[in-house]
């Protein structure tokens, strides 16, 4: 028997409440499937299951809020059987002359327990109520709509006390995640300026010959570049858990998007440093559009291993921002601006960059942050190789462009 449980979708979710299911008892579901819909403070989050079964008990019903860790659902291992029935007494043989039967009851309607405690709190009869749930539950979302009904707003207030709701709980749950980073992360800063002539040239160059449907955005270049020199500092890439580090295999970024209602969530793309940029910029469009029509999905938010912000169009040089636990590392990008830049002894006005990096002293240290600058630096001074599978080394990768600045 496996017992399917709500994952934690980020350190800023204590809570969420089912919305849907997608399956019910009887269907067999594979590994990656989603198979509910769950409303966090951030987002409506389609959930996938993580085990190939048989779908044996629906725990939970629509509308119900349950913490964290609540076992949603219970599933058959492949030729698992159900357990067999508890066998029922025989009847007694009936006497000769059997005495009236009692007037036929009407069963109950099935009422999950949190309806039934909230229509108590309500002074709701749940048995009158026409159930939603499976084979006709009432549940908690049935009682709420049934007071709503009791008590009518007035026209437009619903929508309204909806949307300041939801972006209260947004502000409260960011609120917490963040006030955990800087209570228990020893965080530290560093920055570096980054030239972006080679890296813009060389895609405008890439673009030139496709569709614009087609074509990628310099937040891509930084995206993969990241990812190649987190290979050189695999010590920012991961999450600090049960007092140590835990290394992760691959760089599934986590890119923080803007949410129109305000606030903002930071869902991850995966593999990021093994995909081509056309796929990157396919994934990235696809995230950010899912992201602001509430339609994510749980892997997606509860395994990134490094969190990026770009801030550049709002119009900030630099962005400096905090941990997301239990990651340990952010990197933040600014605008590309023009700037007075010494090439071979002259000054020149080049586009340029600049990038920081808040980390976690537990896990490294400011020499290892400033390495994966540099090595951040210097794959953007190659711009090609991003675009091909990455050698063993990106910084040993050649000279066949030096880096802008030198003679």
């Amino acid at each position: 028997m496996i017992h399917f449980e709500l994952p934690s979708l980020g350190a800023d979710m204590d809570e969420g409440t089912l919305l849907q299911w997608h399956v019910q008892p009887g269907d067999t579901v594979k590994r990656g499937q989603v198979v509910a819909v769950v409303d966090t403070s951030k987002a409506a989050v389609d959930v996938e299951i993580w085990h190939d079964g048989v779908v044996a008990e629906l725990r939970v019903q629509p509308g119900e809020k349950v913490p964290v860790g609540t076992v949603l659902a219970t599933l058959l291992e492949p030729g698992e059987a159900p357990a067999a029935p508890v066998p029922s007494v025989p009847p007694s043989p009936p006497p000769s002359t059997p005495p009236s039967a009692p007037p036929a009851r009407a069963p109950r309607r099935p009422v999950s327990p949190s309806a039934r405690q909230r229509a108590r709190e309500l002074g709701i009869d749940p048995e009158g109520l026409q159930g939603s749930g499976v084979l006709g539950s009432v549940t908690l979302a049935d009682v709420e709509a049934a007071a709503r009904a009791a008590t009518p707003e007035p026209a437009g207030a619903p929508a309204a006390s909806a949307a300041v709701d939801r972006a209260a709980e947004m502000r409260k749950a960011i609120a917490a995640a963040m006030s955990r980073s800087k209570r228990e992360i020893p965080h530290y800063y560093l920055s570096e300026t980054i030239p972006m002539a080679r890296a813009l040239a060389w895609l405008q160059q890439r673009n030139q010959a496709l569709p614009v449907t087609e074509r990628v955005l310099p937040a891509v270049l930084l995206l993969k570049a990241v990812a190649l020199a987190l290979r050189r500092t695999p010590e920012l890439n991961g999450w600090y858990r049960e007092g140590r580090f835990e290394p992760a295999a691959a760089v599934h970024a986590g890119v923080a998007i803007s949410l129109r209602g305000g606030g903002l969530v930071a869902p991850a793309i995966h593999d990021v440093g093994d995909k081509p940029l056309d796929v990157l910029m396919r994934e990235l469009a696809d995230l950010v559009r899912r992201a602001r029509a509430g339609s994510l999905r749980s892997s997606e938010m509860s395994d990134p291993t490094i969190t990026i912000t770009h801030l550049g169009d709002q119009g900030v040089e630099t962005v400096f921002g905090v941990i997301y636990p239990p990651q340990v590392a952010l990197v933040g990008f600014g605008r590309l601006a023009e700037r007075a830049w010494v090439v071979s002894g002259t000054v020149q006005a080049l586009p340029v960059v600049c990038a920081s990096l808040a980390a976690d002293h537990r896990a490294s240290d400011g020499h290892r942050g400033a390495l994966f600058l540099t090595e951040l630096r210097e794959l953007l001074q190659q711009p090609q190789t991003l675009d091909v599978p990455p050698p063993p080394s990106p910084a040993a990768a050649g000279a066949a462009l030096p880096p802008e600045g030198t003679p």
